[in-house]
């Protein structure tokens, strides 16, 4: 079985035992994303909104993680100006656990 949820703005295809890094969810330890945008179970899938309200997809989270550094570096040539700014975004890191239906 395999869904597509949305969650910070992204959407992800996920299937059982998945593990995705998503935008930042909090203190907690079990999470349920009830966006379902897609469905796909064997050969049948479902997009019609009025059955997909039933789904959710649960997952566990297992921490919290952070993006290879971005490296910002600004210059103007002649005028002695440099500037190096970094950045590393954070994620949750979670492990899909389950798939429901209703």
């Amino acid at each position: 079985m395999e869904a597509f949820i949305q969650t910070g703005g992204k959407q992800y295809r996920v299937k059982k035992g998945d593990i995705i890094d998503v935008e930042l969810l909090g203190e907690e330890t079990h999470v349920q994303f009830n966006q379902v945008l897609f469905l796909k179970e064997g050969q049948n899938y479902k997009v019609d909104p009025a059955h997909l309200q039933k789904c959710v997809v649960h997952g566990e989270v297992l921490g919290e993680v952070k993006s290879p550094k971005v490296i910002a570096f600004k210059y103007k040539k002649c005028k002695n100006y440099r500037r190096t700014v970094g950045h590393r975004q954070r994620y949750t890191r979670v492990k899909i656990t389950n798939i429901a239906h209703g």
